[in-house]
């Protein structure tokens, strides 16, 4: 690099290497300023210019010597889904490179007008991604289907074979450890990969310690308070815990459609006309049980905003086999804690139909929690648990075939506002808008035809 300034009658020449200057200086006849030149800026060819290394070498040996590179490259998989992203640089810059000057505009030009056009390409970049969202969305429909279920084969299992529910979540957790054999089969470790495996647990407990607490519930609130208020607190508290930790918004609509959701939880939790007159007010005993029982469900709600939040943050490197077995066998440490802390009787099944609801219950839990933790590697947790407030009104249903009891009013408007509120959620995550698609092919040809690459 030469930069040429006036030093009274002298010509200052400065060379800059990458490790010293140096300055000749010459004397040349007085400087007579010529119109429209102000000063020179070395060329490609001139003496001195290749001398200094360049902003793009500089940035490239920052970028190999960077201790960030170093950090992912050694936790890098070693297998993605699309190929590694220093192979897809290496396609990309080899036409470049065998291009010369002059590659780039023609490079762009014909990435542009051959092969397949712009229109298809961004078309199926759109289809891969509303195929992803709408199995993920199909799954989360699904699995608060199976929450559903779970509350009546339950209640069930509670009235008609004496099975405790804490019981229920021991073989459910025992039969769930047989899940080990999916991070076997993939050659990971069960117990999580190296520097995740404290936070797997913390995971695994929180999970466990909100199900310990959501089924002892049960034996003091009725299955349907206990679970509206499980799922209430969890929502409203993912969102908040998301934020504080996780520094993840939701987007205006979103949270609109999660709140007209919890007022709708809110109104089913409301006490009919003749219940709040069925105790008395002054039996102890009855209001402590009771206030118990729903301390109970929201600390439930809490355990679970967390291990969502926790899962989150380990979506990239934890699946969902080895956290289902994580959850296995916390459960399976935790839950008999439990059962002796609340001194609930232990009881079996001593029936084939007891066994098959049990079964049944195994089967729905574990497509429940597969269907939701699936999600949690693409939605926020508020979305994800908002959506299992479907499991409300779908247990209702199926409680009303089952038993078949009148619901209050408050309870029929409530379970439609979470079923409205959970299908325009659907609807706005799989309906893009009309103008989506032309914007980003605009945006997309505006970068091609720039001449900044």
């Amino acid at each position: 690099m030469e930069s040429t300034h006036l030093l009274s009658s002298s010509k200052k020449r400065v060379k800059i290497h990458p490790h010293t200057v140096t300055a000749k200086y010459a004397t040349h006849t007085p400087y007579s300023p010529q119109p429209g030149v102000h000063t020179h800026f070395p060329q490609p060819g001139d003496e001195g210019y290749d001398d200094a290394p360049s902003f793009e070498d500089f940035g490239s040996f920052l970028e190999e010597t960077s201790d960030k590179k170093q950090l992912t490259e050694s936790k890098r998989w070693p297998l993605t889904l699309f190929g590694s992203k220093d192979k897809d640089k290496d396609t990309t810059n080899k036409p470049q490179a065998a291009g010369g000057g002059d590659g780039g505009e023609g490079g762009a030009r014909a990435a542009k007008g051959s092969g397949r056009g712009v229109g298809e390409q961004l078309a199926s970049f759109g289809e891969a991604s509303v195929s992803a969202s709408r199995l993920t969305w199909v799954g989360l429909v699904g699995a608060a289907l199976a929450h559903g279920c779970l509350i009546v084969l339950t209640c069930l299992a509670s009235e008609r074979f004496s099975l405790g529910p804490l019981f229920l979540l021991l073989v459910r957790s025992i039969v769930q450890l047989l899940s080990v054999a999916v991070p076997l089969h993939r050659g990971e470790n069960p117990f999580g990969p190296e520097g995740y495996r404290l936070r797997l647990l913390c995971y695994g407990i929180a999970y466990s310690l909100s199900l310990c607490c959501a089924y002892s519930s049960l034996t003091f609130v009725s299955p349907g308070n206990g679970t509206t208020t499980w799922r209430l607190a969890t929502t409203a508290l993912s969102a908040t815990l998301a934020f504080l930790l996780l520094e993840e918004r939701l987007g205006l609509a979103d949270g609109i459609t999660i709140a007209a959701g919890l007022c709708g939880l809110g109104l089913v939790l409301l006490p009919a006309a003749d219940e709040s007159n069925i105790d008395s007010p002054t039996d102890p005993v009855v209001f402590w049980r009771g206030a118990f029982g729903w301390s109970l469900s929201a600390l439930a709600g809490l355990w679970m905003a967390l291990a969502l939040v926790g899962y989150r943050s380990l979506k990239e490197r934890v699946g969902v086999g080895t956290a289902l077995f994580t959850v296995s066998w916390t459960g399976c440490l935790l839950t008999p804690a439990s059962l002796a802390l609340l001194q609930e009787g232990w009881s079996w099944p001593m029936s084939a139909p007891a066994w098959g609801l049990v079964l049944g219950l195994v089967a729905c839990s574990v497509a429940a929690f597969l269907g939701m933790t699936h999600a949690l590697t693409r939605l926020h947790p508020a979305l994800v648990s908002a959506s299992q407030s479907l499991e409300v009104p779908v247990a209702m249903l199926l409680h009303l075939a089952v038993l078949p009891l009148a619901p209050t009013a408050a309870e029929v408007v409530g379970n439609v506002m979470v079923i409205l509120s959970v299908g325009w959620l659907v609807a706005m995550k799989l309906l893009p808008s009309r103008g989506g698609g032309r914007r980003q092919r605009e945006e997309y040809e505006e970068i091609l035809d720039s001449p900044i690459k």
